[in-house]
């Protein structure tokens, strides 16, 4: 069998065991709907509405992951070329990871109201950091010897980047990434249960008051499909742009 198969085959077939196991557990032991349903009733509520507040959820999340890199990178480049800003600006980037974005989400809605840009910026903060401390660290990891050779040369600051940091920082750079998809989704959610009309998060909360555990199951598997979706579409990139780098499984 080929590794393809087997990436695909192994946790298909994980999934469907354990929800095999999930409902004949919640119809043998009798369990009630309001504590724990069965994947058949959580399947029976999933409608095109849930459809369409996952797809709010998604680009809110998209839109901020996006922005957290692009803003991420372009920080971490003035760092590697700026110690003076690294040694400033690295500690209040650090203080702002530390504080609990659930702290930070009804300030955003203070300021930008219960719109879109209160979530896309609560998943932007949630995501800017991983990028930030990888990319920093990628573009310093480059040899001693092909930096000295490159300066040997008259390489610029531009060729040294372009030709030398840029690809060195790739791994780093999107492992970040793979990080920050998942980040991505729960920064939208978070944003969305302190004002939203719209969304997974909404949708959680929602049912949550109304004791509707089937819809609140229902959102949280669509947001780990779409945490999911990104984390592969990362991998798949990375598969083709760091062609050179093989991992031999032992």
């Amino acid at each position: 069998m080929s590794d393809k198969i087997k990436t695909i085959l192994y946790p298909f077939g994980f999934a469907v065991g354990f929800l095999i196991i999930w409902e004949l557990a919640v119809r043998l032991f009798a369990i009630p709907v309001y504590l724990l349903p069965a994947p058949t009733a959580i399947v029976s509520v999933i409608d095109a509405n849930l459809g369409s507040h996952m797809m709010v959820t998604l680009m809110e999340a998209l839109i901020g992951f996006l922005l957290a890199n692009i803003l991420g990178f372009i920080t971490a480049v003035i760092f590697v070329h700026s110690k003076p800003i690294e040694k400033g600006v690295f500690p209040l980037a650090i203080a702002l990871k530390t504080t609990p974005l659930v702290a930070l989400a009804p300030l955003l809605v203070v300021w930008m109201g219960t719109g879109y840009s209160s979530k896309v910026v609560a998943s932007m903060l949630i995501c800017f950091f991983p990028i930030l401390v990888n990319s920093v660290k990628g573009l310093k990891a480059i040899e001693f010897e092909a930096w000295e050779l490159f300066s040997t040369y008259k390489g610029t600051k531009w060729e040294i980047f372009w030709k030398l940091r840029l690809p060195t920082s790739l791994p780093y750079v999107l492992s970040a990434l793979k990080i920050s998809s998942s980040l991505a989704i729960v920064g939208a959610i978070v944003g969305e249960f302190v004002g939203a009309n719209k969304g997974l998060g909404y949708v959680v909360l929602v049912s949550s008051y109304h004791m509707d555990t089937p819809v609140m199951f229902s959102a949280i598997i669509a947001s780990a499909a779409c945490g999911l979706l990104l984390f592969w579409s990362i991998s798949w990139v990375e598969k083709k742009l760091i062609f050179w780098q093989r991992v031999d499984e032992v």
